[in-house]
């Protein structure tokens, strides 16, 4: 089975826990295909960079999968058909990060390791 990272863009104005109701749907087909889910993360509510379907915000969904390509191509379609959905995109990886999310890689940074100019000489 192969790895991928799948993002997802809901419309702003469903709640967080259709989102999650969201999620959990699209995880239990990778589930019946023979996949699995090894991570879930909700981003939150998101800014846009430019309008999708008249929203400027959108609920962002990460998705760590284990499973085979039949799996993914099913939940591409499962996506196509739902309006709650604004945009996905599912890229192939050798292994999952740590963390997608910048708050988190924020986090995991100290303060005050920032190179200058000065430093760089």
């Amino acid at each position: 089975m192969a790895l991928y990272e799948h993002l997802l863009i809901a419309r702003q104005d469903i709640s967080a826990q259709q989102v999650d109701a969201l999620a959990t749907h699209l995880k239990t087909i990778v589930e019946g295909q023979g996949g699995k889910v090894e991570k879930q993360e909700y981003w939150g509510l998101r800014g846009l960079a430019y309008r999708i379907k008249k929203n400027r915000k959108g609920h962002y969904v990460l998705l760590n999968i284990n499973a085979p390509s039949v799996a993914v191509v099913e939940l591409e379609r499962q996506l196509k058909i739902n309006e709650d959905v604004l945009r996905y995109i599912t890229v192939k990886v050798d292994q999952f990060d740590v963390s997608s999310n910048k708050n988190r890689r924020d986090e995991a940074k100290p303060e005050g390791e920032a190179v200058t100019e000065e430093a760089a000489i």
